[in-house]
């Protein structure tokens, strides 16, 4: 329940932003473009990524500090790409032809929900977005990840100062962070980005306030008879290990087709993934899944971590790079079929692509309806297959999937770390949340020469065909 200590800390909070935003809004698009960068080179600049990714893995107990440098800085650095020649102020489009003038407003003010998983990269994604379209934002943290935000907010500040801009553009929540401090954001701000779990986006649409969501994750990827075997465990491999599983885009699960099943198990194996017995995955299941939560001692851990959280002691298993457990089923009897967000793999076998997509969409009906989908394949057809059967908002093909789906400097997904999984994820946008998400389009309207039809026009067909 809201105190009443909770809603003055946030008034007093939302208060500031508004005032700097009101002054940001009468920024040039080349001035708060400056202003994106400024706030971008907090993160960018490699002195404070490396000391914010260690402080990330240190409070979080996540992932690891190698692979979050390169996760915040690819993904900052991709996101400044796709914002670099995006217009959102004034005019951003003049159509003579239709008559119709689109000038971009900002939508005030800002609440961001952050995860745990990714304490630095989603709070910049977010106030880039946030910033370069004219909005002040106010950061939620987790509350582990609060240190660590605190830091990035720290610098970013200072990069703020030195373009002289208003600090107060950027805040977060006041620590300690609680679930009754968010909401009461939630209530006040003017539109909601959140990201994490589906408490946090339920909390996010409860609060009366327009909010951007995200669903579940919990990735599949099928292995078609014709794909480059070791071409797709070795992005696989990638996909899987990169910052211990902490992204939703990681693949939980993979359908390997009956013909090339032997075959692609060899060559995970060759990449050092090591394949449990029917007692080892009990172990597993056993130490992972406690009163039917996920044990947080396994979560977005290394593998010994993993196995010593079990009790597996094999050689093989505890010097492995990620683990391997054969499964049949989907659903609530089959917990390995569900997201895991550790270093473990679950394998299916099926007797045709058919087969495969089947399973696939059992899967998704489980968990991760609406995110996305797998392929690696060297057909043409079978992907738009599944784009046209499938209930994901993605399709990936022949790519290492969590480097993929939130956006990659070799295909055009935009740059984000949530991603919207349509009426399938129970979300508003079935996009990848970017820049557009994050402001208002004012539409001037002028006449044009009329466009009128008759009814002929529309029936004539229907009037010939049926009456």
């Amino acid at each position: 329940m809201t105190t009443a200590t909770d809603e003055t800390l946030v008034t007093d909070l939302v208060k500031r932003a508004r005032i700097a935003q009101n002054l940001f809004g009468k920024y040039s698009q080349a001035e708060v473009d400056e202003v994106v960068t400024a706030a971008a080179w907090a993160l960018i600049n490699p002195e404070n990524n490396e000391r914010l990714s260690k402080l990330a893995v240190e409070e979080t107990g996540l992932g690891n500090v190698n692979d979050k440098i390169i996760k915040n800085h690819r993904k900052t650095l991709g996101l400044l790409r796709d914002l670099k020649q995006a217009k959102t102020v004034g005019i951003i489009k003049d159509d003579a032809e239709n008559g119709i003038v689109e000038i971009g407003r900002a939508a005030g003010v800002v609440g961001a929900i952050v995860p745990s998983t990714n304490p630095i990269a989603t709070p910049m994604n977010n106030t880039l977005n946030a910033l370069k379209c004219g909005n002040a934002i106010i950061l939620a943290p987790s509350p582990k990840g609060q240190p660590s935000c605190t830091r990035l907010l720290e610098l970013i500040h200072t990069e703020l100062d030195r373009v002289g801009a208003p600090k107060d553009l950027v805040q977060q929540l006041p620590s300690p962070v609680s679930k009754t401090l968010t909401h009461e954001l939630l209530k006040q701000v003017d539109l909601i980005i959140a990201t994490g779990s589906q408490n946090n986006i339920r909390s996010a649409y409860s609060s009366g306030t327009p909010a951007f969501g995200v669903g579940a994750g919990n990735v599949c990827v099928i292995v078609d008879e014709t794909a480059d075997l070791a071409d797709a465990a070795a992005k696989i491999k990638a996909s899987k290990t990169f910052d211990n599983a902490t992204s939703c885009s990681s693949e939980n699960s993979i359908i390997i087709v009956d013909d090339v099943y032997d075959a692609m198990m060899e060559e995970l194996s060759n990449i050092n993934g090591a394949l449990l017995t029917t007692e080892e995955k009990q172990q597993l299941q056993n130490s992972m899944w406690q009163e039917g939560h996920l044990n947080r001692h396994v979560l977005a851990k290394p593998v010994n971590d993993v196995c010593s959280a079990a009790g597996l002691k094999r050689k093989e298993l505890v010097n492995s790079d990620f683990l391997m457990v054969t499964e049949t089923e989907a659903g609530k009897s089959a917990p390995f079929s569900g997201e895991k967000m550790s270093l473990v793999l679950t394998v299916y076998r099926a007797s045709s692509f058919d087969s495969a997509k089947e399973l696939a969409n059992k899967i998704l009906g489980y968990q991760g309806k609406g995110h996305s989908l797998g392929i690696h394949t060297t057909t043409d057809n079978r992907p738009r297959i599944l784009g046209h059967e499938a209930p994901v908002c993605r399709i990936i093909v022949n790519q290492a999937h969590c480097f993929a789906t939130g956006g990659s400097f070799d295909n055009a997904l935009p740059f984000s770390l949530s991603m919207g999984c349509g009426t399938w994820g129970g979300n508003i946008t079935d996009q990848n949340v970017h820049y557009r998400q994050y402001m208002n389009i004012t539409r001037v309207v002028k006449t044009i020469e009329p466009r009128e039809v008759t009814v002929d026009d529309i029936f004539a067909d229907y009037k010939r065909k049926y009456l």
